[in-house]
């Protein structure tokens, strides 16, 4: 094990700048590059899906494009907003309340999934309020392209070295900077593949094999549910926060706690999804 791990140590972490490009005080970092990436290919694939009437029930209210272009401003609000605040309460509070001007430093511990997520459901009902659009036929659009953004953030919390694994010796290991001098599981690719990829490739099988916006609620429950059980599957692999550490039994963490509702109302939704049209 010893010889292992010392060899699996050379596999350093790439050295990748979470810079981009800095021009005097202002800098573009690959985290808020992801970010930007996330928001423009998920309206554009929300568009399609919009514009694909083949997709959707033959009667009944139904969104536009021009919709989900208004719609752009209100979920990029949502979700920075959101996912900023949720990060704050749910894992740097003490932090942030010693030094306030910490709460915009979004790349000193990034943004929360649960916040944003939290973020962007109050501003889909206020928009579908607004424009008298089903709320649960605009839930069902933004989840199937969430997954694009997920892909991306977890690909920028890997340059940036932050959210890494536990110890050990798989041949995929990395040794991350902030990390010790050990090769640790690299997490964030994990979520990048749950979260990210392989939840977008189930969502748009449902949506273009199985009609799945016949039904409202369907793909809203499976992407919370599916989100749900990637995020506590990989907890068991990531390291802790430092300041949180585990919760219980030397195993229970934070993602675990905030996933578990998420995945009780996820199957719920989908349980009683056929009843709603």
């Amino acid at each position: 094990m010893e010889q292992t791990a010392t060899l699996l140590s050379l596999m350093t972490f790439p050295d990748i700048d979470p810079v981009i490009l800095a021009i005097g005080p202002v800098e573009v970092r690959w985290y808020g590059l992801a970010y930007v990436l996330g928001i423009i290919l998920g309206w554009r694939y929300a568009r399609r899906l919009v514009e694909n009437r083949k997709l959707w029930p033959a009667s009944g209210p139904r969104m536009s494009a021009p919709d989900m272009d208004d719609f752009l401003l209100w979920a990029t609000v949502g979700i920075v907003a959101g996912g900023r605040i949720g990060y704050i309460l749910f894992y740097d509070f003490a932090a942030v309340a010693a030094d306030p001007l910490r709460a915009l430093e979004i790349w000193n511990g990034g943004m929360s999934f649960h916040g944003g997520l939290l973020g962007t459901l109050v501003a889909m009902i206020l928009f579908a309020r607004s424009r008298n659009i089903p709320v649960f036929n605009l839930f069902d659009v933004v989840c199937a392209v969430v997954p694009v953004g997920l892909f991306f953030g977890r690909l920028a919390n890997f340059i940036n070295a932050e959210l890494w694994g536990k110890l050990t010796d798989v041949p995929w290991a990395f040794v991350f900077p902030t990390g010790g001098p050990f090769p640790r599981h690299p997490t964030q690719l994990y979520e990048a593949a749950l979260e990210g990829l392989l939840l977008l490739a189930v969502l748009a099988w449902l949506i273009y094999r199985r009609q799945a916006f016949q039904y409202r609620g369907l793909i809203s429950g499976c992407f919370v549910a599916g989100y749900a059980l990637s995020r506590i599957f990989v907890e068991f692999f990531r390291e802790p926060d430092a300041h949180i550490g585990y919760l219980a039994g030397g195993w229970l963490t934070m993602g675990m706690v905030l996933s578990l509702p998420m995945l009780a109302v996820g199957l719920w939704v989908m349980s009683t999804a056929r009843r709603r049209d």
